[in-house]
C-alpha cells in the first residue's frame, strides 16, 4: 500500500515538472527561433532512459493512445480559430494537398526510401505513407500568431487539418497488404472515400447540434461550457471511428462550424480549447520523446539515412507534390515555393510510425527511428525559417495583433445574460458616433470600451474608433440585433456609388 502511494506521488511530481518545463521552454523557443515541439521533444528525450533516467517509457500502445487522444484536441482548438470567410476560397487547393499531394509525396518517398533504408518495396512504401502528410500540430504551433498573408496561411492549416485521413489509410492499408496478402486494393479504396465522406457529414451533423446545445443548455456554472464542447468533440471522433469514418476529420469540420457560429460563452470556450491543446502539445511531445532511444536515434547508420531522406523530402518530393496539386488554382511562383517549405512533419508522423510496431512488421524499429529522426529535421530546418521565408517572398500581411487586456465573467449560472467581444472595422457603420447616438437594444449595455489596451470607461459622449473594442452585456434573446447593429457597414457616399469598381490585376487576383 505504502508503495503504490509512493508511485502515485512520484508520478504526480514528474507530470508537474513535466508540463512546467514545457511551459517554460516556450519562453525559450521564441527566443531562439525554434520551434516549441522540439523542445517539448527534448525534454522527453533528456527525462528518458538514455538521458537522465528518471523515467523509463517504451510502451508504443500508450504512445499511441495519448497521440490520437492529443490530436482530437489539438485540431479542435486549430478548427475553432479557422475562418469560414478565410477558408471557403482555399477549400479546393487545400483537398488537393490533402490527398492528391499526400499520395504524391508518400509514392517519391516510398521509393527513394527502397534505396536508402534497404527495405522490401512494400515496407519502403509504408515508411513513405507514414511521413507524407502535413502535421496540424506542427503547422498551428508555428504560424500561430504570425502575419503570414491570410489565403496562404488558411491553405496550410485547412491541409493539415483534412489530410490525417489520407495518412491513416494509407498506413493502415500498406500494413494489411503487408500482413494480409490477398486483401483486395480496390476495397481499400473504397473504404477511403467512405471514410472522408463519413468524417464530413458526421462533423457537420454534429456541429450543428453542439451549437443549438451550447446555446439553449442552461448550465449552474459558465465552466462547464467548455467542459460541454471538449466532451462534443471526443463524442464526434468516437462515434465517427466507430462507423469507420475518419474521425479526426469529423472533429475538425466539427470544430470548424462551432467556430463559426454564435455560441454562448464563445471567448471561454476558445480560451480554454487554446490552453488544453498547450497542455497536450506538450504531454504528447514529451511522451514521443521519452518513447525514442537517443542512443538508437542518434548513431551513424539512423542519421546518414535520416539527412537523406529529409533533403529529398523538403527539396524533391514536396514541392512537387504541391506543384502538381495545386495546377490552375491561381497560385504565384512565390506562393507555392512557401507552400512547398512549410510542409512540416510533427506528431502524425511519430504516431503513425508506431504502427508498424505494434504490427510487427519487419524493420519497424529502423522505419521509426528515421521517422523521428525526419521530424526532427522538417522542425529544426523548416520551422525556423518559415517567418523569414515569407517575408523574403513579400507573403506577409499587417501584423496580427492581439488585445493584451483580459476580460474576465463571473459566472451567471442561469441569468439569460452574455458579454459579447466585438473589434471594430474600419467601415463598420457605428464609428465616429457617440455611444448616446447609437440605437442599442433594450437591455444591452456596453460595460467597456477597449483603446490602444487602454481602459476607457463608457460614457454618453465616448466617440467610437476603428480598433476599438466593445465589450456589451446584453440578453441571449437581445444579441442577434446587437450583433446586426456591429456589424452594419458604412452607406458608400454619392461619388463612391457611382464609381465603377478598378478592374484588379492578375496579380490582385491571385493575392
Amino acid at each position: 500500500m505504502f508503495e503504490e502511494i509512493v508511485h502515485t506521488d512520484t508520478f504526480v511530481l514528474l507530470t508537474s515538472i513535466l508540463l512546467i518545463a514545457g511551459v517554460v521552454t516556450t519562453k525559450f523557443s521564441a527566443r531562439l527561433g525554434v520551434p516549441a515541439l522540439v523542445l517539448f521533444i527534448a525534454i522527453g528525450m533528456i527525462m528518458g532512459s538514455d538521458g537522465l533516467g528518471f523515467i523509463y517509457f517504451d510502451n508504443a500502445s500508450t504512445a499511441q493512445m495519448i497521440g490520437v487522444f492529443a490530436l482530437v484536441i489539438i485540431l479542435f482548438e486549430g478548427g475553432l480559430q479557422t475562418k469560414w470567410s478565410n477558408l471557403k476560397p482555399v477549400i479546393a487547393p487545400s483537398l488537393s494537398l490533402a490527398t492528391t499531394g499526400v499520395l504524391i509525396t508518400s509514392g517519391i518517398v516510398g521509393f527513394a526510401a527502397w534505396f536508402i533504408l534497404d527495405l522490401g518495396i512494400l515496407e519502403s512504401l509504408l515508411f513513405g505513407a507514414i511521413v507524407g502528410s502535413t502535421d496540424a500540430a506542427a503547422v498551428f504551433a508555428v504560424l500561430k500568431g504570425q502575419n503570414i498573408k491570410d489565403r496562404i496561411g488558411t491553405t496550410l492549416e485547412a491541409e493539415s487539418g483534412s489530410n490525417d485521413p489520407m495518412a491513416v489509410f494509407l498506413t493502415v492499408a500498406m500494413i494489411q497488404i503487408i500482413t494480409l496478402p490477398d486483401t483486395n486494393i480496390f476495397s481499400l479504396i473504397g473504404m477511403f472515400f467512405v471514410q472522408m465522406g463519413l468524417g464530413v457529414l458526421i462533423g457537420l451533423l454534429a456541429g450543428k447540434l453542439v451549437v443549438k446545445a451550447l446555446n439553449r443548455i442552461n448550465l449552474d456554472s459558465s465552466g462547464l461550457y467548455p467542459i460541454l464542447s471538449i466532451a462534443f468533440a471526443l463524442l464526434t471522433y468516437g462515434v465517427t471511428s466507430l462507423a469507420n469514418g475518419s474521425g479526426l476529420l469529423a472533429v475538425y469540420v466539427l470544430a470548424i462550424v462551432i467556430g463559426n457560429s454564435e455560441i454562448a460563452y464563445r471567448h471561454s470556450i476558445f480560451r480554454f480549447a487554446e490552453g488544453f491543446a498547450w497542455m497536450m502539445q506538450i504531454l504528447m511531445f514529451v511522451i514521443l520523446g521519452l518513447l525514442v532511444f537517443p542512443s538508437d536515434l542518434f548513431s551513424l547508420p539512423v542519421i546518414l539515412k535520416g539527412i537523406l531522406i529529409s533533403l529529398l523530402l523538403i527539396f524533391v518530393a514536396r514541392p512537387i507534390a504541391v506543384f502538381a496539386s495545386t495546377i490552375n488554382m491561381n497560385y504565384t511562383n512565390k506562393e507555392l515555393i512557401f507552400l512547398s517549405w512549410a510542409g512540416l512533419k510533427g506528431a502524425v508522423p511519430i504516431v503513425l510510425a508506431t504502427f508498424p510496431l505494434l504490427a510487427e512488421i519487419e524493420g519497424s524499429q529502423l522505419i521509426f527511428n528515421v521517422v523521428f529522426f525526419v521530424v526532427l529535421t522538417s522542425c529544426l530546418i523548416q520551422g525556423t525559417t518559415i517567418t523569414n521565408l515569407a517575408e523574403k517572398l513579400g507573403l506577409t500581411g499587417p501584423k496580427k495583433t492581439t488585445p493584451m487586456h483580459s476580460l474576465e465573467l463571473v459566472s451567471l449560472g442561469k441569468v439569460n445574460t452574455e458579454m459579447i467581444e466585438y473589434e471594430i472595422e474600419d467601415d463598420s457603420a457605428i464609428v465616429g458616433k457617440t455611444l448616446q447616438d447609437i440605437e442599442f437594444p433594450d437591455g444591452a449595455i456596453v460595460n467597456a470600451v477597449i483603446r490602444f489596451d487602454q481602459l476607457i470607461t463608457p460614457q454618453g459622449n465616448t466617440k467610437i474608433n476603428p480598433g476599438d473594442f466593445l465589450y456589451v452585456l446584453t440578453s441571449k434573446k437581445s444579441k442577434p440585433d446587437v450583433k446586426r447593429l456591429l456589424e452594419e457597414k458604412k452607406e458608400p457616399e454619392e461619388g463612391e456609388a457611382k464609381k465603377s469598381p478598378k478592374k484588379k490585376t492578375k496579380e490582385e487576383q491571385n493575392a
